[in-house]
């Protein structure tokens, strides 16, 4: 596999920066990731969602093609095509469920209950693997729980989730059945072949359903607002964002980057908070909290719950 040697390489030559140079790239990642909710409900205005997705998707897979047309040339065969696709359907459908109920929804909420997926994949992972979650999955479930109560508690109606709420929540667990098809399939491919082949199978799948479910949009008639935000989606949020979490997940320990990209529903709350106007009680900055725990729990858990078996023996 190429990525894996290029990785060895790496690793051999040493490092090019300290390791704070890498933590930054992540933080980074993370603020980009933040802000693409923001940016994401303001084209809400001028298209639909799912042909959003699918114009994303799209623009993204070419300028995959365009960077690294040599490595698709060189590497892309039948198995990166089928283990991409296998990717490539749940984050299609993620992303297109979770930006369905960005409509209905803010888009600190939108974040903060997409950030669930992290405490689903465990659980995912069980019925795959069958290795059962551990004691800290079941404490981050539980206090995931809670979190969302939270929220449901925060309601402009009362008790209870909004439409867009639960359509997200829906996405949270196809973007938990990404990271474990990620985990099945992506180690032994090449990288940026099998994230171009993924990008091409979510574009088909969210093309297919704009085609079917929502009114062509009159391209022509887009205002330039529209395409810088989905310039910033496609060129910052995808691919910038791609290749900062490939490059600092190389030089950072697996728990560490995993918290600093967690931080991406915070910041998309903070953006939210600034430039969204979104209002923020006590019962829903506790479910923002509580998730957030739940997110750091799953992640910090079992090296600390290990650490702490280990000690007693």
């Amino acid at each position: 596999m190429a990525g894996s040697s290029e990785a060895r390489a790496g690793a051999a030559g040493g490092r090019c920066a300290p390791v704070w140079v890498f933590e930054l790239g992540l933080l980074l990642t993370a603020v980009i990731w933040g802000g693409s909710f923001v940016v994401l409900k303001d084209t809400l205005d001028a298209m639909t969602p799912i042909w959003i997705i699918a114009l994303r998707f799209g623009l993204a897979t070419v300028a995959m093609c365009l960077v690294f047309h040599r490595r698709l040339a060189r590497y892309l065969d039948l198995s990166h095509v089928v283990a991409g696709v296998a990717i490539g359907l749940p984050e299609g459908l993620g992303f297109l469920i979770q930006n369905v109920g960005l409509v209905g929804t803010t888009p600190g909420r939108n974040a903060f209950l997409t950030a669930t997926y992290c405490v689903m994949v465990p659980f995912m992972n069980w019925l795959v693997t069958r290795r059962r979650p551990g004691a800290s999955s079941v404490v981050a479930a539980a206090t995931c729980l809670a979190g969302v109560g939270f929220l449901a508690l925060s309601g402009e109606k009362g008790f209870g989730l909004g439409v867009g709420d639960l359509l997200t929540l829906v996405s949270a667990f196809f973007f938990a059945l990404n990271i474990v098809a990620v985990g099945r399939f992506g180690a032994a491919h090449d990288t940026m072949v099998i994230t171009t082949v993924m990008f091409a199978a979510s574009f088909v799948l969210c093309l297919a359903a704009a085609l079917a479910l929502e009114p062509v949009p009159d391209f022509a008639a887009l205002p330039g607002s529209f395409w810088l935000s989905m310039g910033y989606v496609v060129c910052c949020s995808t691919m910038l964002g791609l290749i900062l979490q490939n490059v600092g997940q190389r030089h950072v320990p697996p728990a560490q980057a995993a918290l600093l990209l967690s931080l991406e529903s915070v910041f998309a709350v903070l953006f939210s908070i600034v430039f969204y106007g979104e209002t923020v009680t006590p019962p829903l900055l506790a479910g923002f909290a509580l998730i957030f725990l739940a997110v750091t729990v799953s992640q910090f858990g079992p090296a600390i719950w290990g650490r702490l078996r280990i000690g007693r023996k």
